[in-house]
């Protein structure tokens, strides 16, 4: 091979080759053998991803099968290897080997299962992910996107002998899959409209139709409602906080650290390649479209990231406020606020990974996630206190870490009505963690008591491990370890966020771009929503009740009721609220 492009297949190939092999000999291996077996296909699957994110300038693209385009007209599988896909890539890989790693010999199988079967998933979600991120063409995003999808529900009900797990498996599946079908129409609607499935052929061929109509709308709604739905955007959100609550620790850390995340990098690549033209949707339609859901995306996500107790959940709904964030900064539409949220994503990832592990590690440890229950229980666990500790202040946006200098980049390229919305939200997630640490951890604060709470708590959960655990595993505490500097590392890595800025910007829409850097302001702003969260966390475990404004909260948390069809009715009204956002730049008739 002389081109490193030929190359990117691969990046689904490996993983793949590694599930099937797994399955087809994991009840010959030795369990150990079978877990040392994934762990090393998704090192060489994120080894290889690092490589040709180093070799992606200019960008790499490989028409697989070599089914290249003949007079103008394609119809291969067409990969694209530029620097936001391949650094997805890499993120989904070296996040699927954290997993891999933490669960590594201590992750309980249910009985008669043979070993091979949770890292064969693992490598498949990995492979499904990275295709994903390098798909250059609408209906093989759409594949990769189904088989994500789909070995995410296996994971998420593993343990099928608990109905709590199926029931969230099962929701987590009929509202993707209503997504998906979404997004399969809208696909549909363009091949039908430009004969093309390549991203920027079918943008091209829209470009030279002249001003959009009603069906091109009609398929940007669809499209972006599978991709919100993915993104778990509100209100396509209610089936996140229901699988993070039943999933396996391990599958907590990719769902929120990278699945979610590559919801909103499709909105981005496909308005980019598809639907910026003339042809396409007006900029400040998306404009309007972004800025509304990421707005109501980040107030509905922290505050029910508030009033949360069971820990899973509480970090799930902090992953629905900060998905929120990242949509508006890709609604800002410029250079620096798409390198900023790029930045955002990375540090996030680390933080937000490391702090479903130390949820894991308590579950494993005490057979709960309830916060009330674990007031003062796990003072003995005083280095998973440090680690849960740092991963709330890199959530809040503590300098220097990265999740501090993607949210200062964003904060400047946003303008201060929207800095607000930032530090708001960074605050109240942030400070609900401290919160749980300080009562969990520490004990502080009279014991809450028993009223203001979901039906279900996480207290008297089974423990994820073939017993409660007396004694951490080294690898459960090592891993959030290295994810939380690897954050701390993405923002004070000398050129790190130059590289980062160049390659979205490269991608994108070729414009000038200045070198991210910490400013006064944004150095400035995160130590102010830091001690702000260190504030309304100390505040609340001083108080033997919540704060102030349970009330009115209440029915927000009431929509999240756990049944399929009121979600479903949500969905429908978020695909409506698309179309209402963008139709004033259409023109029908």
């Amino acid at each position: 091979m002389n081109h490193p492009n030929h190359l990117l297949p691969l990046l689904v190939a490996v993983p793949l080759l590694g599930a099937a092999l797994l399955v087809a000999g994991g009840r010959r291996l030795p369990r150990a053998w079978a877990e040392s077996a994934g762990c090393a296909v998704s090192a060489a699957t994120a080894g290889l991803a690092i490589f040709l994110v180093l070799q992606s300038s200019p960008p790499l693209v490989e028409w697989a099968g070599d089914w290249v385009p003949r007079d103008g007209v394609s119809v291969g599988i067409m990969l694209v290897g530029d620097g936001p896909g391949l650094g997805m890539a890499a993120l989904a890989s070296l996040l699927t080997l954290a997993a891999l790693a933490y669960s590594w010999h201590y992750f309980d199988e249910p009985p008669r299962r043979h070993a091979g079967s949770f890292p064969a998933l693992m490598l498949l979600f990995q492979g499904g992910m990275c295709g994903f991120a390098i798909a250059g063409d609408l209906f093989n995003a759409f594949v990769f996107f189904e088989l994500m999808s789909v070995v995410a529900y296996a994971l998420t009900g593993h343990r099928v002998e608990e109905a709590r797990a199926v029931q969230g498996a099962l929701t987590f599946g009929v509202i993707n899959s209503l997504g998906a079908y979404a997004m399969l129409m809208g696909i549909g609607l363009l091949y039908a409209r430009t004969g093309e499935l390549a991203m920027t052929h079918i943008g091209r061929r829209l470009d030279a139709e002249g001003p959009p109509d009603a069906l091109v709308l009609a398929a940007f709604v669809l499209v972006l409602t599978g991709l919100l739905v993915k993104a778990a955007a509100v209100p396509f959100h209610f089936w996140l906080p229901d699988a993070h609550a039943v999933a396996p620790t391990p599958v907590c850390m990719l769902l929120s650290g990278v699945m979610v995340e590559l919801g909103v990098f499709g909105v981005w690549r496909v308005y980019g390649d598809v639907f910026a033209g003339p042809g396409g949707i007006p900029a400040a339609d998306l404009q309007r479209v972004l800025l509304v859901l990421g707005v109501l995306t980040g107030v509905v996500g922290a505050v029910m990231c508030w009033y949360q107790r069971h820990i899973k959940r509480l970090l799930a709904y902090s992953t629905v406020a900060h998905i929120g964030l990242f949509l508006t900064g890709v609604g800002v539409l410029t250079p620096a606020s798409d390198g900023g949220v790029a930045l955002y994503i990375l540090g996030h990832a680390g933080v937000k990974a490391a702090l479903f592990a130390c949820a894991g590690i308590v579950l494993d440890r005490f057979g709960s996630v309830d916060e009330y229950a674990l007031h003062g229980r796990a003072r003995e666990l005083r280095g998973v206190a440090v680690l849960f500790v740092v991963g709330a202040l890199g959530l809040a946006g503590l300098p220097p870490f990265g999740t501090a200098l993607g949210k200062a980049v964003t904060e400047e390229a946003a303008g201060p009505a929207l800095t607000v919305l930032y530090v708001a939200v960074s605050t109240v997630t942030a400070g609900a963690v401290l919160r749980v640490a300080a009562r969990v951890f520490l004990g502080l604060g009279p014991k809450p008591e028993e009223h203001a709470s979901y039906e279900t708590t996480g207290a008297g959960e089974p423990p994820e491990t073939r017993r409660r655990l007396r004694r951490v595993p080294d690898t459960m505490t090592t891993v959030p370890a290295v994810l939380l500097a690897a954050s701390l590392t993405a923002g004070v890595a000398p050129g790190f966020a130059t590289v980062v800025e160049h390659a979205v910007n490269e991608a994108g829409a070729g414009a000038a771009f200045a070198s991210p850097h910490w400013t006064p302001a944004g150095v400035l702003l995160g130590l102010t929503s830091t001690l702000l969260a260190v504030g309304l966390a100390g505040l609340a475990v001083t108080r033997r009740t919540w704060l102030p404004g349970e009330a009115w909260a209440g029915p927000l948390r009431r929509l999240q009721s756990g049944h399929i069809g009121d979600y479903v009715a949500w969905l429908l009204a978020g695909a409506a609220l698309l179309g209402g956002l963008a139709l004033p730049g259409i023109h029908t008739g």
